[in-house]
């Protein structure tokens, strides 16, 4: 007898998949309403009580005009609720949950620009995924994080609902097979939270597998340089600081800072005029940077989510981009953090520090009931990921054999 493998490039073959976006890879709407208070006349053009795009909008490109983005971006914690909230009089949602038309572009009418999930859900259709019958896409408020035990978290909690609702209903419309989750950065420690806080019953009915591409586990050194100078997220033209208060303001910024457990206080992240920072300085830096607002919700509401990575008991794998110069330690003159830093660079796909991307590899080591596989590509970036060749073979390649591995027959 002869072993014979089944293809995977039947529908019915094929184990549902969800993608999960990272910090801003999907599209967000906003709506103003009669409490919005315009900081200018300029912010006052828009019309109320109409829904408009607020990510990607290419009026973030125009000085006077990056200012109201970034006011209806702001989040504001509330120390007596012990929660975040959008700015009064705007309102947001999020298009599209449950397909992946959200996240193929930012902005649709500018795809040669804003492309984001688009040839990686191109290269699913080739292989026999169909969006809305065994593809689907779980977009979220990126600027929205979660909370440790005892804190609220709305709308991060909210989304980890609706996702969790979503699994049970692509499994049950394709069989009752469990799910492929594929996750892109932030996503993945979403994802990696879903799973931690529902039963191992439920993972083992409804989660195949977990794939994680570029997962910032234990956050980046980058996202100090965002706190401390802003960062134009690689967008054109744009200021730095006319949107650092409001990069400040995201909840889910504080989840990605250095993890004080992985980076330790031998490493130096920041080295400032007066004062050199590791990763167990973060409150001092929030407050040095003139940031001291955050100081609480970071120790309190952050710092215990990051303490420890829970193996999920899941099948997993980690797909990272290396070999690319990430931001490793920022070097601030006597200018102050008004400037953009002097960088000395490391290993890591540009975004995320390789300690980070490796840190579920360190930390697991030694799990024997954690299957964890780790696919290491050279010179991809964090975004390129999603596009690169060699990448999506990898990935295809990953999906491959997990459709297969309960496909085989002896004929």
């Amino acid at each position: 007898m002869a072993m014979m493998m089944c293809t995977w490039n039947v529908k019915s073959d094929l184990h549902p998949l969800i993608l999960v976006p990272g910090n801003g890879g999907n599209q967000l709407e906003a709506r103003l309403t009669e409490a919005y208070r315009p900081s200018s006349l300029i912010c006052a053009l828009w019309s109320r009580d109409n829904w408009f795009r607020l990510w990607f909008d290419p009026t973030v490109l125009i000085g006077p005009y990056t200012k109201c983005f970034a006011e209806r971006m702001t989040l504001h914690y509330d120390p007596g609720k012990d929660d975040y909230e959008n700015t009064p009089g705007v309102e947001t949602r999020v298009p599209h949950f449950g397909s992946t038309q959200s996240l193929l572009y930012l902005n649709p009418k500018l795809k040669h620009i804003s492309a984001y999930m688009a040839p990686l859900v191109e290269t699913l259709e080739q292989h026999g995924y169909i969006d809305g019958e065994n593809l689907f896409g779980a977009p979220y408020d990126f600027r929205y994080g979660l909370a440790s035990k005892g804190h609220p978290s709305s709308v991060g909690s909210q989304f980890l609902q609706n996702l969790k609702i979503l699994i049970e209903k692509a499994s049950a419309s394709n069989g009752g097979k469990p799910v492929i989750i594929l996750s892109h950065s932030l996503g993945g420690l979403f994802v990696l939270q879903l799973l931690n806080r529902n039963p191992a019953s439920w993972r083992c009915k409804h989660v195949k597998h977990f794939i994680a591409l570029s997962a910032p586990w234990g956050g980046t050194v980058q996202e100090m340089l965002t706190f401390a100078s802003g960062s134009t997220l690689g967008v054109p033209l744009v200021d730095p600081l006319l949107v650092r208060e409001e990069q400040r303001s995201s909840e889910s910024n504080l989840w990605l800072l250095p993890s004080p457990k992985l980076f330790g206080r031998k490493r130096t992240l920041v080295i400032a005029q007066n004062a050199t920072y590791s990763a167990l300085d973060i409150p001092r830096f929030l407050c040095d940077i003139g940031f001291a607002q955050g100081m609480q919700p970071y120790k309190t509401r952050i710092l215990p989510l990051t303490e420890k990575l829970v193996a999920p008991e899941v099948p997993m794998t980690c797909i990272i981009g290396s070999g690319v110069k990430t931001p490793e330690t920022l070097l601030y003159g006597s200018d102050g953090f008004d400037k953009q830093p002097e960088i000395v660079y490391g290993d890591g796909d540009g975004t995320v520090n390789l300690l980070s991307l490796l840190a579920l590899e360190t930390e697991w080591s030694r799990k024997s009931n954690q299957l964890l596989k780790v696919i290491k590509i050279p010179q991809v970036s964090h975004t390129s990921i999603l596009k690169d060749a060699a990448a999506l073979r990898e990935i295809i390649g990953e999906l491959s054999d997990i459709n297969s591995s309960v496909l085989k027959s002896i004929s």
